[in-house]
This record gives structure tokens, C-alpha cells and sequence, in this order.
């Protein structure tokens, strides 16, 4: 292999020997420690990858002679250690793999080189459902609902962990894929011994999860892509990139009493989404990094996906070293660590050199204070103290535009100071209130009530000193004689069997059963969707005064219609705000000048009251953390329990396909030719969806519940499946037919070919019928119609979703026509053969008079074209001609594109 900078050499650690590829190589000629910690890693990738072809010194070089200040336009390609999966994403992953084993085969190939050739991790956390909750069983009720309703897909998972190699599969109940990554999983220097000489070198990774980038807390480059693109690094393809842009974020001071890292992370959220990042590396550097513990810095790099951000990441230093003790690593790669950063620069020091940045900016974390953020972005913060008047501010928008009441003037006036609400603000808050009866009670809901307040993975439940503070407030809570309200549903989901061991260890597990915060699961549960059914009588009263009903979650996404169906309001806080939200009961309540509750005594409780001490929260984190309690939680953890060693899987290379609705055969590979067909022109195109701004994956990869009289539930029903047992959307990722059906049928939706709608609906143009999306994609692609999506700003914001570009593809989407992209949703559109345009900068479908009525012809497209001109054309002969930019990024895209699919590119090189 080429060696174009003399870089191979060896570093002694922990009594081995090892070969790394030394930074020292072009520091004899290039600056290197002017870049970033980030491109160090990448720098480092490069050298041990080059391979003269693919990776060759022209690409180092790109790093080396990076300009902060310039466009990126160098193409490089990232070749990660490891890939991590979570069921969701990971289910249609290996579903992909099972049916291009199938391909490979009736391509005369052998279908066993369809296998991981980067170790492969998949942790099974997106399954459980919180339908039983308040009580110490949920656990238990919970788990078991889960393996009965998953039973078909674990089977295929169990089957995909034998037949596979270089993939484990993490079972159910262990924790979420982040956090068992961040304690566990990651490495910081990763020892390849498959080779004649161990190899020690950075830890990187992709994830088939956006949040993937927690792991950059630990110093660990990676970030979340979609299931497409970390099949092909699973099958050892690299990532095709360019150079990032990496932006500088200066930390300096350290939290006040009273805040918490959730209210700096919401902080450093809205600034970062402010500054714009999408698609740019964020790397945090200064002297605050001495006052920032590293569950801290986990919790900010968790939240990239919110600010927009490619990785928001961390450097290597002793607080690194201090949490792999902590959390039980092994002394031998402790040591390894430290030597390893040290000798290649990537070691942080207080007062060191400072790196060059594209853009820099700085947060004094003395200034930060408590903070929610909501109602519907997770970059909308809002000062704790303004939390009543902003709820109530959108109350008053909701009611308007619903028609339920007319606002005047007079109620719109709100007093900004402090945050309080004006005289006669109440008015919206307590119009539409119902009657309800719970536990034998008699109970008003109103406008506002918090009906879910989830304490959740995986923002925050890796960070012990949040869920420590949050157990203390529910502590002092008990003794004070306070409760939730009844019409809350409360629960805690940890990220990790740790959680609750700690919470035991300090005396604070039983404080937060008696507040409702039982453990109802280990895995992704509100913040996915899977926040399961409210109680029947607090949802027919919400649907009875048409009630707008609020959440507080300790998570990281609260986009529309994510966190449940009949939830219009949902905030996002830090665990011990959940617990205090659960007390009040209501969004439209200030908790700085209202009481939460009365005492025992009669007297009202504060939640200054309740409010424990850093100096409380940091005595117990020291007191009742320690590296056994990791060791001893992950001692098995690829084992699993009885009900998972229990179930039954296939033995045989290729998989049966037994008939389920979870996992079925899909159609990408029918018809596959060993050849591409050329590339050709999308002509007389009609459009399918015509939405607007900050579209999210949300919007368009099915997600949450199945309602039973969507398309979804109507093919379910008709495969046999009743209503009870329709599971999720994420559950039956692994069924094309579900999914399909599902994509852009998001409750919030609001597609203008079905003006004053809200769903999956849309105007079948030929003869003006309203139907729905999926009903509409089938006729056209009867009549072999091809489809397009006209769009706004920041298309494809949310998480790295596969089944957005998927089921776009299904549906006959040929192009998105937009405004922006999110940067994985862009990149999955091409890896699954559909071209994503760019209207060219200021203009719009709005500034074109564009209605989605006409008819598109996108020409040249066989040319490769950096631009093409798209012609709409009216009914009435009318052409509308504009130039979109062709936002295939790479001619590594190009070759995926040209093929029909990442997939496809990859399984012919593979028979070839």
C-alpha cells in the first residue's frame, strides 16, 4: 500500500507494540497543528486508507492545504472504524442485506460476500412502548408487550446474528444504542488485530441514527447517516465527502446554580442553528472545557442534529480518561488512549495552541439560564421565566387559525418583562375546558395541561447529574406532600441499566416511583413516538374541547405530530423541569411566581422549594458512581435475557422469507441487471407533494402510530392484523408495503395540492380528485407518470431516516425540487436514485407562480449536469422555465445515482 508521507510507524502502549500512521509524516512539511481536532482524524483515515485509487495523495493533500475561509469543493472519502445501528433503522438494514444475498445469487455471485466487513453493532432500543406507566410493574408489562409484539422481527434479527459475521446484535432491555455507545461500545483508539501487526488508530463511526454524533463527547468522530449509506460502510465502502467547513465554538466559565446541561445544550442549540452549520463539522475547544464534565459534553453532542450540524465534537483529555475509567474500560486502552493522542497531537491542553476555524463563535456558560424549548422546534428556546406567556402566545395562534374563538387585540398584548402574562391572558387558556373523571375524581382539562411528561433517553439519561437532580426534586416533591396531576403520564425511560442502579444506590429510585417516574423501559420511547395511548378519558376530553394538550420530555426532538397524535404542544426540558411540569400540571403556569402545589399543610410549594443544589447533586454523583456498576451492567450484554436466548431463529445463509407483516422480501433488486441502464430525462412529471419551510423526516418517513383507516392500516387489516396489534410505524420498517403507505402521511402534513388539509392527502391533477398520497402514486405509476415533490427551506430536517428517500422512490418520486436540504436527507436521495434540485438562490415555487398543477421535463440529466433547466408547463400551454441546481454533490454520488441506488452500485461491484 502507498505510503506517500512516510507516515507507518509503531507506538509503544501498555506493553505492546502497535502500528499507527503517524501525523508526524507531513508535519515535516505541513503545518498540522493549525487544523482542527476533527480533520486530524480525518487527516489520519487518509493516510492509513490510501490506496493509490480511491484514496490517494491528492486527497491527503486536500486536508493538509485546508482553507478555513474557502467553499468546500475538495472531495475526499471516510472510511469509519465501526458502524452502529439501532432496530428502527437496523431491522431495514439488514433486511436490505438478506434480499442483496438473494440478488447476488440470481446474479450468479456468492451470496456469502454479502456480509459486514466493518464490524457491525446493532442495539435493539426503539421497540418498546410505554402502554403501562406510574407503577413498579412497567418494566416488566412494557417488556413483555414488546417481545410479543416484535416476536416476528427478533426472530429475524436472531437470525441475521448467526448468519452474518462481524455483526452482534445488542438485545432488548439493555439500554439505547447512544448511550450503551458512549459506555460501552466506543473505544476512543480503536485495536485492529486482524492483521500480521495490531493496529491502533482513532475510533470513528457511522450511525443509523442522527443522534449517532453523542459519541463525539468521548472524542469519537462519527455522525448519524442514513441506513443506505451505512450498509455500503458496512460492506466496506467509504463515504464520499467533502472537506468539511469546521466551525469553532469557545466555551469559557461554567453553569450557575440553578442551571442545568440541558439548559446550556438548548443554549448552545439556538445559537448554533442561528449562526447556520448545516452540513459543517462543530468542534468545541477553550478553557471551559476544565468546568465540563464529559456527560456533559455528550448531552451537546447528542443535540448536532438539532443545530444542524454534520458533528458537534470534543477533544481528547484527562476528563476523556476520567470517564473510560469510570465507566469500566479496560486500564490497557486507557493508557493506549493517552499515549495515542499525545503522540499525534489530538490532546488537549489548557492554554495550548488554538486551531484554525471557518467561523468561530463563544458562550460564557456563567450566562446560561434554566430554558425550555418548543412548541415545536428544539432550536426555540425559551427562558423559563417566559414559559407561560410563550405557551400562551401559541395558544392564541392555535385557537385563531383553528377558527375555535376569535382573538382581539386586547389578548394578544403580553407584558415581556419577566416573562408574565398580561391581565385577561387567562381568557384562551380557560376556554373549551371539559370535564373529565379519573380514579373515581372528577377533574377539569383545559387548554395547556401537560398530559405527558417524560423523563427520557437519550439526550439526557446519559448525564447522571440531570437525573440525580431530577430524583432529588422528586425526594424533596414527596416530602412536601405534592404529586402529578391525574391526567399525567409520566414515565423514565433510561438509556441504560446504570441509570437505575445509581438512582438506587443514592435512595432516589423509590422517590421517583412514588412521583410516577417508574421505569416503563430501557430505549427510545416519547421521543420517537412511542409514548403509547393516554389514558381513553384524558383523550376523549382532548378531543371533546378540541384541546390543545402539551408535553415535556427531556429529549431532543418535539417536531409536530412526533410525540403523539393528540399532543399539540411539546416542550423539551431537563429531567428535573419534567418532574416539576408534572407536578404543576399545566404549560400555563410561571413556575417563578406560581406555587406547583400545596403541602400538606395547606401551603404552597415553590419550585424554589424543591430545587436541589449542584453542590447536593455533585456529592451525590461522587457518592454513588463507580466503574463496577458499569462493569457489572455490561458484563453479559450481548447475551440478553431468557425471552430473547429463547426464541427460535433460522440457521441457513439466505433467509426463508416466512410469511409477516414485519419483514418482507422488497423490490428494489427485481429485474437487476448485471449493467445499468443509462441515465434519462424525467419528462411530463406531475406533482405529487407541494409543501413549504422546514419540512422534516417526520413529515415524510412514517413514524409513531398507525391510524387503522389509513392506507397503512387498511393493507394491515387486510392482511388479518387488528387494530390492537398494529404495533408502530418504526416497528414494521422491515415491510415495504407498510412503509410505503406510511411516507408523507404525517397528521401534521400540509400539502398544498390538498389546500385547507392536514395529512397525507393531495390532488390526483388529471381529474382534480382529493385522495390520498398513496392512492394517488399508485394511478400514476399505473399510467407510468413520473412524480416530483416541490419544497421550501431546510428540506429533510430531522432524523437520518432511510425510509424518507425509500418511500419517496416507491411512491414514483423521481426529483425533489427545493429550496435546501438537510444534509443526510439530500445525500439519501441520491443514494436511493432520486435527484435532489435546488431552486437557484432567490428564487422559490412561490416566486416562480408555481401551483403544482403543471406538468415538469427536467432535461440533460444523462450529462451529469452541475445545473438543469426544468420546464413547467400549464394546462393551458403556459411554460414556466427555470434553472435548479443539481445537488448530486460528488462523482462518487453521480456513480450511485447512475446505478439506481447506493444498493445496487455496491451489490454489482460485489458479483463482479
Amino acid at each position: 500500500m502507498p505510503d506517500s508521507f512516510q507516515s507507518r510507524t509503531t507506538l509503544q502502549a501498555a506493553g505492546r507494540s502497535y502500528e499507527i500512521f503517524s501525523l508526524d509524516g507531513p508535519r515535516r512539511d505541513y503545518d498540522v497543528d493549525r487544523l482542527p481536532y476533527s480533520l486530524k482524524v480525518l487527516l489520519e483515515n487518509l493516510l492509513r486508507t490510501e490506496d493509490g485509487i480511491n484514496i490517494t495523495r491528492e486527497h491527503i493533500e486536500a486536508v493538509l492545504n485546508w482553507d478555513p475561509q474557502a467553499t468546500p469543493q475538495n472531495q475526499i472519502a471516510f472510511t469509519p472504524a465501526r458502524v452502529v445501528l439501532q432496530d428502527f433503522t437496523g431491522v431495514p438494514a439488514v433486511v436490505d442485506l438478506a434480499a442483496m444475498r438473494d440478488a447476488m445469487s440470481s446474479l450468479g455471485g456468492d451470496p456469502k460476500k454479502i456480509n459486514p466487513l466493518s464490524p457491525a453493532d446493532l442495539v435493539i432500543d426503539h421497540s418498546v412502548m410505554v402502554d403501562h406507566y406510574g407503577n413498579r410493574d412497567a418494566l416488566k408489562q412494557n417488556t413483555a408487550i414488546e417481545y410479543q409484539r416484535n416476536r416476528e422481527r427478533y426472530e429475524f434479527l436472531r437470525w441475521g446474528q448467526t448468519a452474518f459475521t462481524n455483526f452482534r446484535v445488542v438485545p432488548p432491555g439493555t439500554g439505547i444504542v447512544h448511550q450503551v455507545n458512549l459506555e460501552y461500545l466506543g473505544q476512543v483508539v480503536f485495536r485492529n488485530d486482524t492483521g500480521e501487526t495490531p493496529q491502533a488508530y482513532p475510533d470513528t463511526l457511522v450511525g443509523t441514527d442522527s443522534h449517532t454524533t453523542m459519541i463525539n463527547g468521548l472524542g469519537i468522530l462519527g455522525w448519524g447517516v442514513g441506513g443506505i449509506e451505512a450498509e455500503a460502510a458496512m460492506l466496506g465502502q467509504p463515504i464520499s465527502m467533502l472537506v468539511p467547513e469546521v466551525v469553532g465554538f469557545k466555551l469559557s466559565g461554567k453553569l450557575p446554580e440553578g442551571a442545568t446541561a440541558t439548559d446550556l445544550v438548548l443554549t448552545v442549540t439556538e445559537m448554533l442553528r442561528k449562526k447556520g452549520v448545516v452540513g459543517k463539522f462543530v468542534e468545541f475547544y477553550g478553557d471551559g472545557l476544565d468546568n465540563l464534565p464529559l456527560a456533559d459534553r455528550a448531552t451537546i453532542a447528542n443535540m448536532a442534529p438539532e443545530y444542524g450540524a454534520t458533528c458537534g465534537i470534543f477533544p481528547i483529555d484527562q476528563e476523556t480518561l476520567r470517564y473510560m475509567e469510570l465507566s469500566g474500560r479496560d486500564p490497557e486502552l486507557i493508557e493506549l488512549t493517552e499515549k495515542y493522542a499525545r503522540a499525534q497531537g489530538m490532546w488537549r491542553e489548557s492554554g495550548g495552541r488554538e486551531a484554525e476555524y471557518s467561523e468561530t463563535l463563544g458562550l460564557d456558560m456563567g450566562s446560561v439560564v434554566p430554558s425550555l424549548a418548543g412548541p415545536k422546534r428544539p432550536q426555540d428556546r425559551i427562558q423559563l421565566t417566559a414559559a407561560k406567556s410563550s405557551f400562551m402566545r401559541f395558544l392564541d395562534d392555535h385557537l385563531e387559525s383553528h377558527h375555535t374563538i376569535a382573538v382581539s387585540s386586547d389578548e394578544q398584548n403580553f407584558e415581556e418583562e419577566g416573562g408574565h402574562t398580561a391581565p385577561g391572558v387567562e381568557d384562551s387558556h380557560d376556554k373549551g375546558a371539559v370535564e373529565i373523571e379519573l380514579n373515581g375524581k372528577k377533574e377539569t382539562l383545559r387548554h395547556g395541561d401537560v398530559v405527558i411528561a417524560a423523563i427520557t433517553s437519550c439526550t439526557n439519561t446519559s448525564n447522571p447529574a440531570v437525573l440525580i437532580a431530577a430524583g432529588l426534586l422528586a425526594k424533596k416533591a414527596r416530602q412536601r406532600g405534592l404529586a402529578p396531576k391525574p391526567w399525567v403520564k409520566t414515565s423514565l425511560a433510561p438509556g441504560s441499566q446504570v441509570v437505575p442502579a445509581y438512582l438506587q444506590s443514592a435512595g432516589l429510585l423509590e422517590d421517583m416511583e412514588e412521583m410516577g417516574f417508574a421505569v416503563v423501559g430501557f430505549g427510545c420511547t416519547t421521543c420517537i413516538g412511542n409514548s403509547g395511548p393516554l389514558p381513553e378519558e384524558v383523550a376523549a376530553g382532548i378531543r371533546e374541547g378540541d384541546l390543545c394538550v402539551t408535553s415535556v420530555l427531556s429529549g431532543n426532538r418535539n417536531f409536530e405530530g412526533r410525540i403523539h397524535p393528540d399532543v399539540r404542544a411539546n416542550y423539551l426540558a431537563s429531567p428535573p423541569l419534567v418532574v416539576a411540569y408534572a407536578l404543576a400540571g399545566t404549560m400555563a403556569k410561571d413556575l417563578y411566581s406560581e406555587p406547583l402545589g400545596k403541602d400538606k399543610d395547606g401551603n404552597d410549594v415553590y419550585l424554589k422549594d424543591v430545587w436541589p443544589s449542584q453542590q447536593e447533586v455533585a456529592e451525590l454523583v461522587s457518592n454513588h458512581i463507580s466503574a463496577g456498576m458499569y462493569q457489572q451492567q455490561y458484563a453479559d450484554v450481548f447475551r440478553g435475557d431468557e425471552a430473547w436466548r429463547s426464541i427460535d431463529a433460522p440457521q441457513d445463509e439466505r433467509y426463508d422469507w416466512r410469511p409477516s407483516t414485519y419483514v418482507k422480501n422488497p423490490p428494489y433488486f427485481q429485474g437487476m441487471e448485471s449493467d445499468p441502464q443509462p441515465l434519462q430525462d424525467i419528462t411530463n412529471a406531475r406533482c405529487l407533494v407541494f409543501v413549504g419551510d422546514s419540512i422534516t423526516t417526520d413529515h415524510i418517513s412514517p413514524a409513531g402510530a398507525i391510524n387503522p383507516d389509513s392506507p397503512a392500516g387498511q393493507y394491515l387489516r387486510e392482511q388479518g392484523v387488528e387494530p390492537k396489534d398494529f404495533n408502530s410505524y418504526g416497528s414494521r420498517r422491515g415491510n415495504h408495503e407498510v412503509m410505503m403507505r406510511g411516507t408523507f402521511a404525517n397528521v401534521r402534513l400540509r400539502n398544498k395540492m390538498a389546500p385547507g388539509t392536514e395529512g397525507g392527502l393531495t390532488t390526483y391533477v388529471p381529474s382534480g380528485e382529493q385522495m390520498t398520497i398513496f392512492d394517488a402514486s399508485m394511478r400514476y405509476q399505473q399510467e407510468q407518470t413520473p412524480l416530483v415533490v416541490l419544497a421550501g427551506k431546510e428540506y429533510g430536517t430531522g432524523s437520518s431516516r432511510d425510509w424518507a428517500a425509500k418511500g419517496t422512490k416507491l411512491l414514483g418520486i423521481k426529483a425533489v425540487i427545493a429550496e435546501s436540504y438537510e444534509r443526510i436527507h439530500r445525500s439519501n436521495l441520491v443514494g436511493f436514485g432520486v435527484l435532489p434540485l435546488q431552486f437557484e438562490e432567490g428564487t422559490s415555487a412561490a416566486s416562480l407562480q408555481l401551483d403544482g398543477s403543471e406538468s415538469f421535463t427536467i432535461a440533460g440529466i444523462a450529462q451529469q449536469p452541475s445545473s438543469v433547466q426544468v420546464i413547467a408547463c400549464k394546462d393551458g400551454g403556459e411554460e414556466i422555465k427555470f434553472t435548479a441546481k443539481v445537488r448530486v454533490d460528488t462523482p462518487q454520488e453521480w456513480e450511485y445515482y447512475r446505478h439506481g441506488s447506493i444498493l445496487h452500485y455496491v451489490l454489482r461491484n460485489l458479483a463482479s
